[in-house]
C-alpha cells in the first residue's frame, strides 16, 4: 500500500497540475472524451454538426441567390434556411444544458478527489506524524510548529508535510517553466534592450 507521505504529495502535484493546466481547459477536454462515447448525446451532437453544416450551405446559397431577379428560389431558400436555424439553435441549447450539467459534476469530482481529498486527509491523520524528528536536534518552538496543531512533539505533522509538498512542486514547476523556456528560446534571438532617450540640452 502507498505510504501516507507519499499519498499527500501525489495529492499535492494533482492539484498542481490542474492548477496550472487550468481547470476549464480539464473541463473542456473531458467534455470532448465523453461526446465520443456511445451515448444518447452523441446522435444528439453528430446531429447539430449536420444542422450547422446545412445552415451554412443554406446561408451560402441564399446570398449567391438574387431576391429580386429569383426571388421564389430564393424565398425557398429563405424557409429552409430558418427552419434548419432553427432546429440547430434548438439542439444547440439541449446540448449546452448538458454541457453545464455534465461540468457541474466534473467540478464537484475534481474538488472532492482533489482539495476534498487533501482536508479529508489532514483531518483524519491530524494526530497521526509524517515522520521523527531527531531528539533534541531542534529548538522546542520549531518542533512545537513542525508538529501544529495536533502531531506529537518531535514529529512532523500532515499540515507542514502538505505544506513542504505544495511549496516543492510549485518551486520545481517554475524551475521546470523557465528551463523550457530556454531550450525552446532560439539561440539566435537577441534580448530586446531599451532604446536610451535622447539628453535634453540646456
Amino acid at each position: 500500500m502507498i505510504s501516507l507521505i507519499l499519498l499527500v504529495f501525489l495529492v499535492h502535484l494533482i492539484i498542481y497540475i490542474v492548477n496550472t493546466v487550468g481547470a476549464s481547459t480539464v473541463d473542456n477536454l473531458l467534455w470532448l472524451l465523453y461526446l465520443r462515447l456511445p451515448t444518447p448525446l452523441l446522435n444528439d451532437a453528430r446531429k447539430q454538426q449536420e444542422l450547422k453544416r446545412d445552415v451554412v450551405k443554406l446561408k451560402l446559397e441564399m446570398n449567391s441567390t438574387s431576391s429580386q431577379d429569383e426571388f421564389a428560389k430564393w424565398a425557398k431558400l429563405r424557409r429552409r434556411h430558418d427552419k434548419a436555424l432553427e432546429e440547430y439553435e434548438a439542439m444547440n441549447q439541449s446540448i449546452g444544458a448538458q454541457k453545464t450539467s455534465f461540468q457541474w459534476k466534473i467540478k464537484t469530482a475534481r474538488w472532492l478527489s482533489t482539495n476534498g481529498f487533501k482536508i479529508f486527509l489532514q483531518f483524519y491523520y491530524s494526530k497521526s506524524p509524517m515522520f521523527d524528528l531527531p531528539p533534541g536536534w531542534l529548538p522546542y518552538p520549531v518542533e512545537w510548529v513542525l508538529s501544529f496543531p495536533r502531531a506529537p512533539l518531535g514529529t512532523v505533522s500532515i499540515q507542514v508535510w502538505g505544506s513542504v509538498c505544495a511549496t516543492v512542486i510549485s518551486l520545481a514547476g517554475d524551475v521546470v517553466t523557465v528551463v523550457v523556456q530556454k531550450i525552446t528560446q532560439p539561440a539566435g534571438q537577441a534580448q530586446a534592450v531599451p532604446a536610451e532617450q535622447p539628453k535634453k540640452e540646456l
